[in-house]
């Protein structure tokens, strides 16, 4: 037994309920409330810089949850969350055969405030699952952006302009995946995929654990 188990035990992500010590991950209760997302419809007349993308649940099933993975100092969710991911994405994701996982980086301000990057902890549990490398260097957030949730779907896109740079070489990259824990409009993601794009990375692609909206 996990001695550091005693004073810090496992917590279902969704109801905070102390797990026994032989299971992890969420309740078999709380797994009934989880809501899959439906699939994103292929045609739109917005501009996509990415090629495609898969979220889990939605932003309503698992809200709260992630309000306390990213504000509440609770990156132990990511474990529970990639397992998941990984029970029910994992052959979506290992057809694409990607070279790499990208987290969507945070500003250095607000990675200092909240002392961790919540899309970087699912990224890295993700690999450890699945064996899919994980570059967290190669994207840097310049401009810390208000956020997304305060603004309308074109404050949104404009707010997004400018706010990431390629800072290391990706030609090699011939197909990743971006990695966040939410998707509402894919503002975040669409100017991420532009950066990519336009310094040699052929396909890019998203998977979130979320996706907010209908």
């Amino acid at each position: 037994m996990d001695i550091l188990k005693i004073f810090f035990p496992d917590r279902c992500p969704l109801c905070e309920r102390v797990r026994p010590f032989s299971q992890t991950g969420f309740c078999p209760e709380c797994n009934l409330k989880l809501e899959k997302a439906k699939e994103f419809e292929k045609e739109n007349t917005d501009k996509k810089y990415y090629d495609g993308g898969i979220s889990l649940y939605t932003y309503e099933s698992v809200n709260e949850s992630l309000y306390r993975f990213k504000y509440m100092n609770r990156p132990e969710y990511a474990k529970s969350y990639a397992e998941k991911i990984n029970d029910e994405l994992k052959d979506w994701l290992l057809s694409l055969a990607p070279d790499v996982l990208i987290p969507v980086p945070l500003h250095k301000k607000r990675l200092i405030k909240r002392g961790y990057n919540q899309a970087r902890e699912l990224a890295v549990e993700i690999s450890k699952l699945t064996s899919i490398p994980v570059n967290e260097t190669c994207l840097k957030r310049v401009v810390n952006t208000a956020p997304l949730k305060l603004l309308n779907r074109e404050e949104r896109g404009i707010n997004m302009k400018k706010a990431f740079i390629v800072v290391e070489n990706v030609v090699n990259f011939r197909r990743a995946v971006i990695i966040d824990d939410i998707f509402t409009t894919g503002s975040t993601i669409n100017a991420i995929s532009k950066e990519l794009k336009a310094l040699g990375v052929k396909e890019v692609y998203f998977l979130t654990l979320s996706r907010a909206g209908k």
